[in-house]
């Protein structure tokens, strides 16, 4: 039968199903492609007719896109990720020969507004951690019930600095006990390891023992070396432990014990980067640590501590004072 389907709308297809299949990227990240590349196929079918070539597109028609966006309602981030995903379709389609030329390397990314998170202090951070003692907040029943595992999730995030998605596909085999230090799968599947301090490694310790008798209650001993690290309370499914059942306990936890109403996953990522800098660590060995791609993107932790550096110069520096 043939292909009723207009061009943009087939090798909007094909992109996502490369995306897919052969970056190896991850299920945020293909779920975001698809949304973003079908509706822009969708708003070229609809401004120049399901029978136009992908080679008419030009870069006014992806401004129009953007105006649209603004329209909806979406934010400049929203809109700039919509972007993102569109320079990559057509960036594979320049590789591919279907187009000329990149026609979305011609739209500016529009401006964001550059904030940087709060982060707590380290104070705050020892304060919550060293409450973990099974006293934890009784207002949800995921959040509640499991003290050993809550202390984990903490001692992980801030003592390893990895993200909520890396956190989450922790397997037992991701923690070397021998080399005190944890296997982590990061963006693009890149592999790090990561030191394990010794108080997430007593954590982990007091964990574990609990984890084991809840899968062999629930049937599934046969994940207990080869599972999931961190696993749900019921033992449903696979057992894992899901990012946005780590985004709510922790914002339960850090409520409970009195920090910011905006604390999440990613902001004791960001605390790890800023204590460590502020105690003096390189920042290589930081950008090693947080796995990030671009020094660049390590740096932004340098604007949290200007004070520090302020210090640092005055207490060093031959010219610093008179």
């Amino acid at each position: 039968m043939p292909d009723k389907r207009s061009e943009f709308e087939r090798l909007a297809e094909e992109f996502l199903a490369m995306i897919a299949n052969e970056r190896g990227a991850s299920a945020h990240t293909v779920r975001a492609y698809v949304r973003e590349v079908r509706s822009f196929a969708a708003f070229l079918e609809k401004t120049l007719g399901k029978d136009a070539a992908i080679g008419s597109v030009e870069h006014l028609h992806i401004r129009g896109y953007l105006g649209v966006l603004y329209e909806r309602g979406l934010t400049k981030a929203s809109a700039a990720r919509a972007l993102a995903a569109v320079r990559s379709w057509f960036k594979w389609l320049a590789k591919e020969g279907k187009v000329a030329q990149n026609p979305a390397l011609l739209v500016s990314t529009p401006k964001l507004p550059k904030h940087l998170p709060r982060v707590p202090s380290v104070e705050e951070v020892n304060r919550v951690l060293n409450s973990l003692d099974g006293a934890g907040p009784r207002d949800a029943e995921e959040e509640a019930a499991w003290p050993e595992r809550e202390r984990v999730i903490f001692e992980l995030l801030y003592g390893c600095g990895i993200r909520n998605s890396e956190l989450v596909g922790l397997d037992m085999s991701s923690v070397r006990w021998r080399d005190d230090a944890v296997l982590v799968r990061g963006k693009g599947k890149k592999e790090r390891l990561v030191p394990l301090g010794d108080e997430a490694a007593l954590a982990l310790k007091e964990y574990l023992p609990g984890r084991e008798a809840k899968l062999m209650a629930a049937g599934k001993g046969l994940l207990v070396h080869d599972g999931p690290l961190l696993t749900n309370l019921r033992m449903r499914g696979d057992c894992r432990l899901t990012t946005r059942s780590v985004g709510r306990i922790v914002k339960a936890i850090a409520r409970s014990r009195g920090l910011a109403e905006d604390v999440h996953p990613h902001t004791l990522r960001h605390a790890f980067g800023t204590h460590m800098l502020e105690e003096g660590a390189d920042l290589r060995a930081i950008q090693e640590m947080l796995g990030h791609e671009r020094l660049s993107t390590t740096q932004r932790y340098t604007q949290l501590t200007v004070g520090q550096v302020q210090r640092v110069y005055d207490e060093t520096h031959p010219r610093a004072k008179s």
